[in-house]
């Protein structure tokens, strides 16, 4: 057994987690961290992207019929068994896109694709804080949609410029640990909250 993976996590069933990047840039640093995390993870966690970029501003009045992406948008959510959030800042607050997409899953009232869904968040900034305010700002609107998040590891990763190699991995041994580290203990997270249900 990989001594880093919790014992209760052994012989688990995959585990499908959508991961949400908040910037729609595709050079962004954000993704590229996704990306970085799914080729990290190991089993039962398997880490998908749900792209959130062909999403429109949402709109009550659309709730009846919601468009095609929506509709596509929560199924994917909703076949999910858990949701990993990976995001920028902006304005030490989470990007208009990012809660645009939360909004759209969590409509029509009662009929919220995020409800119950273990969750963890990880911020990604340029600056020395790691995305500090977005992080918080995100866990208040988790608490509302009833996502147990996970509360440790935190993770707010700074100087982001200098993360990653030239194919895309995390250059800096003691990130790509605590990283590890990270999603180990989400493993776990989501193992706990699927035997609660």
């Amino acid at each position: 057994m990989d001594a880093a993976v919790p014992r209760e996590t052994e012989m688990a069933e995959v585990r499908n987690v959508a991961v949400l990047v908040g910037s729609l840039r595709k050079a962004s640093l954000n993704r590229q961290l996704a990306n970085a995390l799914a080729a990290l993870a190991t089993a039962p966690l398997k880490l998908k992207i749900v792209e959130i970029g062909a999403l429109p501003l949402y709109d009550q009045d659309h709730e009846a019929e919601p468009p095609p992406p929506v509709q596509e948008f929560k199924q994917q959510v909703a076949a999910s068994d858990a949701v990993l959030f990976v995001t920028p800042e902006y304005n030490r607050s989470v990007p208009g896109v990012l809660k645009n997409a939360i909004d759209h899953a969590s409509r029509p009232y009662g009929q919220s694709a995020w409800s119950g869904k273990p969750a963890a968040v990880i911020t990604l900034s340029p600056g020395a804080i790691g995305g500090f305010g977005a992080n918080h700002h995100l866990r208040q609107s988790l608490v509302f949609l009833d996502m147990p998040t996970m509360a440790q590891p935190e993770a707010y990763v700074g100087n982001a410029a200098k993360l990653f190699d030239a194919q895309g991995g995390i250059a800096v041994p003691e990130t790509r640990e605590f990283l590890g580290q990270f999603l180990a203990a989400f493993a776990g997270w989501i193992e706990r909250h699927a035997r609660a249900r």
